[in-house]
């Protein structure tokens, strides 16, 4: 139940034929901005310069995003516009296609910003308010559709949208709710802190995703720039210096390559396609305008109340430091909800815990089928699933089956959620290895991007057990996980432990009976495969990927010599990376790992790593390391060179070359 589920044809007609073309003298000269891993020293201000002109040269071309860049356009009074990118966009929001909240913060953004500007045409804003009115803004309000409100992205565009609506036409009636703006705004304003909240003292559920932080930031700098309320206006600014700290925490030269909540297939192998990418540039001076049409780059270039603290953006570039540790937790244990003050009873609540999309877990499912009942949302096209079981269901939550059913599918009924996690990241001035530590392993998989070694924007490395042959989660290639492996990771060296069921569940009814690993040799500027181990370089930076079971190389298709394919349904993988500086040269690398001691038991190994020492680590027991066990939960809300902060304290201090930043959410 991704958001990539509902792609009907219907919306997607919708992208290509609805648009129009653009207006007599819309003349513009394509660029394209090429990536450097040096950073862009210019001021904050003059990067956003930049990316205006950017914006300037490459217009969107659809109404879902694209039309962000006619912003732009408006802004800099660079007509005529491409009216048809805007009434498009209205017109998508009018159908209540799913996504049709973050159109809706574009104009959102033009009605605050742009009312007045000359480029803006009467009939424009005339529209815009009647779509701002008729809109549905909460599952509880009329009408059936197949919008996504419930994860946490949408969950904070939604009451963005719905506050800001509420306090642009206080005194009118919106037709589909019935409700008047200032209703509106007290509404969602109990939504809106509740989700800052959770998000400063537990982070964010869709861990460090370069997706959806670009949709988050949207909707917060929103907030930022047209709220009038000082409270939600300080905790949004907090927020976003969070965010902007996690991703210059885990970001390697601008390319946002980390361990992600939720990721796409593309995204995983190449960074320079990702949804962040133009916003790494823009705010730490790395990674390239990608013609992406990206939401948070131009409300940030646009926004004229945010500009991201200096010791952030400083920190993003503190990039030749010989290494960087960063270990920090996320999200919670569903189990542990009322600890913050969230029980599973409520619709309410229900909502809430649906941000973490615990669907059927076994705390849940009571208020789930509540939901479906109270929302009709068994006609919802996220919830078909669902639909050939409904009586069961209702009658199950009467007499206290339901609960049982979801304990028993568990493990495949609750691949999306994403509960809480302990992120390690480590990098040097050649690499970054990423990954989330021991998370829910042998628990299906959505779109969680579990670890990834990356040495350039395409030259990565990453292992997942495939969950079928298309792109579709979970039954995607390289999209998500059929199954989750364990995972543990020391510096530079990470092993993976997979363990397939034999028996399919409810979501994936069959599994695949093999594990595979994106290693793109052409991306690289050596491979050398030696006693089983796949030894790459990419300029100073080095790799070494060992499986316990015999490999074969993909040799047809697209993903010839891109796709590392193992039988069985168990597994282990071992990643080793290191550096010139390290080692001299990439051939003593080599040398150094491929004879290294290993020793492989019923799903365990013993790894005598040249860099590490003795790591020992199977599917149960400690991850060990010469003898000593490592801790691999219960990690800090922050631990690295900038912050100490525990978990769930009430300020967060970050300090960098004698600056610093105190975030302290109740003051």
């Amino acid at each position: 139940m991704s958001e990539d589920f509902f792609k009907t044809t219907s919306v997607n007609d919708f992208k290509l034929k609805n648009i129009g073309h653009p207006p007599a003298g819309y003349n513009v000269q394509k660029t394209q901005d090429i990536y450097s891993k040096e950073p862009f020293k210019q001021k904050y201000s003059e990067r956003k310069q930049a990316f205006i002109s950017h914006c300037l040269q490459n217009p969107g071309s659809d109404a879902i995003k694209g039309y962000f860049y006619e912003l732009v356009r408006i802004s800099e009074i660079r007509g005529p516009i491409w009216l048809g990118l805007l009434e498009s966009a209205l017109s998508y929001i009018d159908s209540r296609f799913d996504c049709s909240d973050f159109v809706l913060l574009g104009i959102m953004r033009l009605c605050y910003q742009f009312s007045k500007n000359p480029l803006v045409t009467p009939d424009l804003l005339k529209n815009a308010k009647k779509t701002i009115l008729s809109f549905k803004y909460w599952p509880d309000e009329p009408g059936t559709d197949s919008m996504c409100y419930w994860t946490e992205n949408h969950h904070i565009m939604f009451a963005s949208n719905e506050y800001l609506a509420g306090q642009l036409y206080p005194n009118e009636f919106f037709s589909n709710s019935k409700m008047t703006g200032e209703e509106k705004m007290v509404k969602a304003r109990k939504r809106i802190l509740k989700w800052f909240e959770l998000r400063f003292y537990t982070g964010f559920n869709e861990w460090l995703s370069n997706i959806y932080y670009d949709e988050d930031m949207t909707a917060l700098l929103n907030l930022i720039d047209f709220c009038e309320d000082e409270e939600i206006v300080r905790k949004a600014k907090i927020i976003m210096d969070l965010m902007l700290f996690d991703m210059a925490l885990n970001s390697y030269y601008g390319q946002f390559v980390s361990t992600h909540g939720r990721c796409y297939a593309a995204e995983k192998k190449n960074a320079l396609v990702e949804s962040t990418i133009d916003t790494m540039k823009l705010v730490f001076g790395m990674g390239n305008f990608a013609n992406k049409d990206n939401m948070s780059a131009v409300t940030l270039a646009l926004s004229e109340k945010y500009t991201p603290p200096e010791v952030i953006m400083d920190i993003a570039q503190d990039i030749s430091r010989a290494e960087m540790e960063n270990r920090q937790r996320v999200s919670i244990n569903i189990r542990e909800a009322r600890r913050w003050g969230i029980n599973y009873k409520d619709v309410d609540n229900g909502l809430i815990l649906l941000s973490f999309e615990s669907y059927v877990h076994p705390k849940t499912i009571n208020v789930m089928v509540k939901m479906l009942d109270r929302f009709r949302w068994w006609d919802n096209e996220f919830f078909q699933e669902f639909k050939p079981f409904k009586h069961v269901l209702q009658i199950g939550r009467y007499f206290g089956l339901t609960k049982a059913l979801a304990h028993m599918f568990k493990k495949d009924l609750t691949r999306n959620t994403r509960e809480e996690n302990n992120i390690y990241t480590y990098r040097t001035p050649d690499y970054m290895l990423s990954s989330s530590q021991d998370y829910r392993k042998g628990y299906g998989g959505d779109q969680q991007h579990i670890w990834q070694a990356s040495l350039g924007p395409e030259a990565v490395c990453f292992t997942t057990h495939p969950g079928g042959y298309g792109n579709t989660s979970p039954e995607g290639y390289w999209l998500g996980s059929g199954y989750l492996p364990r995972v543990a990771q020391v510096k530079n060296v990470l092993i993976a432990v997979y363990k397939i069921p034999r028996m399919g569940g409810i979501l994936l009814s069959k599994n695949l009976r093999f594990t595979h690993a994106w290693f793109p040799k052409s991306k690289f500027d050596e491979v050398i495969e030696k006693n089983g181990w796949v030894c790459a370089r990419y300029q100073n930076g080095f790799l070494a990927l060992f499986s316990q079971n015999t490999y074969q190389w993909q040799v047809e298709g697209e993903e010839k010599d891109k796709d590392l394919i193992v039988d069985g349904r168990q597994n282990i993988w071992i990643i080793e990376l290191g550096r010139k500086d390290q080692y001299q040269s990439f051939s003593n690398f080599v040398d150094s790992v491929t004879t290294s001691k290993l020793i492989f038991g019923k799903l365990s190994v013993q790894y005598t790593s040249p860099s590490q020492g003795l790591l020992e680590f199977g599917w149960k027991g400690d991850l060990k390391q010469n003898g000593q066990n490592v801790s691999l939960k219960n990690y800090p809300r922050y631990e690295n060179p900038y912050s100490h902060t525990s978990f769930g304290a009430k300020k967060v201090h970050i300090e960098h070359s004698e600056q610093h930043l105190d975030l302290e959410f109740e003051k």
